[in-house]
């Protein structure tokens, strides 16, 4: 199948083998694992990926491409196709509905709703085994980012919070139909077992790091002034005059772990 990529859905098709079957390695699915792909496109990842498990559901919004990968999945294996915006699926409800606890996630995600689908995928993390997942490399980058570096934000502490975020490889334009005009990663994102996750309130870690980041060059005194004040920052043992990209994860909890005072 070539089907002709549109841009509304942002589409690059992923056709080179090597890169297929080094991606396929890297989820390394087995018999029996409860695979769903997001956003499947003309198959290339999905065939492969279920020669071995047999059973796959695959999350498609783009309807002219679906009859015909649902053919040739049929002599392959079984194939569930959901049409549907991703954001809109429950992969919670999906898992129960499989029968299992967990679920593996794979994709080559579209550049332009990569952070949603990202943080969606956060908030089912319980229902979720481990993530695969193509993406722009500097969306990779900033997942992974350490403390101090420049690309180190909002994306790269919520993530952080919830999950082990594990670049493999770059995938070069050349890869794709059409090349888009920047290189791909591969990323392994392993959400963290409960024992390791942090008991703040989501809501309040969410609040506080958005706050903190909507100005990256303002002092958190400044840029945290609508959610609190210097006394309850120094309270968490953080530097009010320090930046939000120098805070670690760790620090953002216990910022969002002080009491909140009475108006």
């Amino acid at each position: 199948m070539n089907a002709r990529p549109k841009k509304s859905f942002g589409q690059h098709f992923l056709h080179e083998k090597r890169y297929i079957e080094r991606i396929v390695s890297a989820i390394s699915p087995k018999d029996g694992d409860v695979v769903v792909e997001i956003g499947p496109g003309e198959g290339a990842l999905t065939l492969p990926l279920l020669a071995v498990a047999h059973k796959m559901t695959a999350i498609e919004l783009d309807t002219d491409l679906i009859p015909d990968l649902q053919a040739r999945a049929a002599a392959v294996g079984e194939l569930e196709i959901i049409h549907s915006d991703v954001l809109k699926v429950d992969f919670s409800e999906l898992a129960r509905a499989r029968g299992v606890e967990r679920l593996r996630i794979a994709g080559n995600l579209p550049y332009y709703i990569s952070s949603p689908i990202l943080f969606h995928c956060v908030d089912h993390s319980s229902a979720i085994q481990d993530m695969h997942f193509m993406l722009q490399k500097e969306v990779v980058d900033r997942m992974a980012a350490e403390p101090g570096s420049k690309v180190y934000g909002r994306l790269s502490v919520m993530l952080q919070l919830a999950c082990r975020v594990e670049p493999l490889f770059t995938v070069p334009p050349g890869a794709f139909r059409p090349p888009p005009k920047v290189d791909s990663a591969v990323v392994r994102v392993i959400p963290l077992p409960a024992a390791e996750r942090h008991d703040a309130d989501p809501r309040r870690v969410h609040d506080i790091v958005k706050a903190a980041f909507a100005q990256r060059r303002k002092t958190l005194n400044n840029a945290l002034r609508q959610v609190m004040d210097s006394e309850a920052i120094r309270s968490a043992d953080v530097d009010p005059k320090a930046r939000a990209e120098t805070l670690s994860p760790a620090d953002f909890v216990r910022l969002a772990k002080v009491p909140v005072l009475p108006a």
